[in-house]
């Protein structure tokens, strides 16, 4: 049976431009989903090693998409409390993956089939939507609070609608600035096939003008300088 290279010397260009994006995106993402989830900072990175890497190897897919996930922050946050401690949440990945494991020796996967996508794309689309409202107040610069406040009923007595109502008088137009520069070419750059088939992908456009800029809003100084709550 015939085997696909996955790995190319035409493709090595693109592929470090794309390592270099992912890396870009995955390194912060990690430490700010183990902040999230209560976990040491490190344990993200390892997570997205693992991910990344290992897991990556042992499917030889490629189209997948392995490390933390934002969805699961509140569940092992709240598992990391019930059980007592980290070592004991790490304990329950360990039997969870056995079982996993197990499953798949089983050809359990079938039973899949009987859930309907809906479900999942319920799912998924779900968490969308949640991230999309908690970060609203974080993208124009309402930063009252920039941890703990993931489920609905947040610890400053908010909710997540009402934060987004709360906001509207606590703008901070640098952060706002950047924020929405960045999706404006996010959403721009494919459009135009000289850029999106560019050796310079459109995310890391965003990464360095966001740093350009953030350094020239210091210069600058005055009301749309970028204090130490915006940065991450």
């Amino acid at each position: 049976m015939p085997t696909t290279r996955i790995f190319s010397m035409t493709s090595l260009p693109r592929d470090l431009m794309a390592g270099l994006v992912v890396f870009l995106v995955a390194v912060p993402l990690c430490l700010g989903i183990a902040l999230a989830s209560n976990t040491p900072l490190f344990s993200g990175l390892l997570a997205g090693i693992v991910g990344g890497i290992l897991v990556g190897t042992i499917s030889q897919s490629h189209t997948s998409v392995s490390g933390p996930a934002a969805g699961l922050s509140a569940i092992v946050a709240a598992q990391i409390a019930a059980l007592g401690s980290f070592e004991a949440f790490l304990l329950a990945v360990i039997v969870g993956g056995v079982i996993q494991i197990g499953l798949g020796l089983a050809r359990a996967g079938y039973l899949s089939a009987f859930f309907p996508s809906s479900v999942v794309k319920g799912l998924l689309a779900a968490i969308g939507i949640i991230l999309i409202l908690k970060q609203i107040p974080h993208l124009l610069g309402h930063d009252t609070d920039p941890e703990g406040e993931m489920s609905f009923l947040q610890p400053d007595h908010e909710n997540t609608l009402s934060e987004i109502a709360a906001m509207m008088g606590d703008l901070h137009p640098g952060a706002a600035l950047i924020g929405l520069l960045s999706i404006v070419i996010l959403m721009v750059w494919d459009k135009f096939p000289s850029l999106k088939n560019s050796v310079v992908p459109g995310p890391l456009v965003v990464v360095l003008l966001g740093l350009g800029l953030n350094r020239l809003l210091q210069h600058w100084g005055g009301h749309w300088m970028i204090e130490a709550s915006h940065l991450v």
